[in-house]
């Protein structure tokens, strides 16, 4: 892995030099990565479970042996419809289930600080691969350098048409454009569940400091904005696969790079 990496401003044209955090030269580690983006994707399931007295309002009591009748509890009662039918038990109209899921069930997953810590390293050192960049399915090709390296300029952007030329100059644009072109709607019920689009995932900017940054890039397809602190593996990582096309501003690299050595 290289010592320094170029800086570039505005109009795509290099300016500097700076030296490149240690963290990208930390070693892949796809299966600590996998685990905890699972993990934090856990974090958002809504615990669901079944009544508890589901199948059980009923005076079904099992009327023993020696009545030439099985032993399933029957309703009790005369005169009814649904005197002396079978109820309450799973195999019965209307029974309760054998194993229903029930709600005090965990669902999310904990993970150890030293995993979490290895994974967003580790993933942030994929982003300066650009084989595996390529290999995710970005749009990559015209990016000029791994990392990607912008001056503090583009965290004061504050309209989208603004990002749109900067994207166009470093030669990101395009993978803005796979992600807008690959939408589709969604087949099965889970359009009606709040999950009508599918959308891929577009370059991620990794900022210092958001002056406006995140309202004008937030409407283009498949961009996220984030602020160095809030950097996890999944952002970096979707889906669990490394190699995310990134783009760091100056300040948030020498941000990372503190960040890293406070921690070690």
């Amino acid at each position: 892995m290289k010592a320094s990496v170029q800086v570039y401003n505005l109009e795509g044209k290099a300016v500097k030099r700076i030296r490149l955090p240690s963290v990208f030269r930390t070693p892949l580690r796809p299966d600590v990565v996998r685990k905890v983006v699972v993990a934090l994707q856990s974090h958002r399931l809504q615990p669901q479970g079944r009544d508890p007295l589901a199948g059980k309002r009923t005076t079904a009591e099992s009327r023993g042996v020696g009545l030439h009748l099985a032993r399933i509890p029957r309703v009790k009662g005369h005169g009814s419809v649904t005197a002396g039918s079978g109820a309450f038990a799973p195999m019965t109209v209307g029974g309760r289930r054998a194993h229903p899921p029930r709600a005090e069930k965990v669902v999310s997953k904990k993970i150890n600080r030293k995993e979490r810590q290895l994974a967003i390293r580790s993933a942030i050192a994929a982003t300066a691969i650009k084989d595996l960049v390529m290999a995710r399915g970005h749009a990559a090709d015209r990016v000029k350098n791994f990392p990607l390296v912008i001056t503090d300029d583009l965290q004061e952007l504050k309209e989208a048409e603004a990002v749109r030329e900067v994207f166009t100059k470093l030669g990101v644009w395009s993978d803005v454009v796979r992600v807008r072109e690959g939408t589709k709607i969604r087949a099965g019920k889970g359009k009606a569940r709040g999950r009508r689009i599918k959308r891929g995932k577009g370059p991620l900017l990794v900022v210092a400091e958001d002056k406006g940054i995140g309202r004008a890039a937030r409407n283009h397809p498949g961009v996220d904005v984030v602020l160095v602190n809030n950097l996890n593996a999944e952002l970096l990582a979707p889906g669990a696969h490394l190699g995310r096309l990134t783009i760091w501003t100056e300040s948030a690299l020498k941000k990372l790079e503190s960040q890293v050595n406070s921690s070690a």
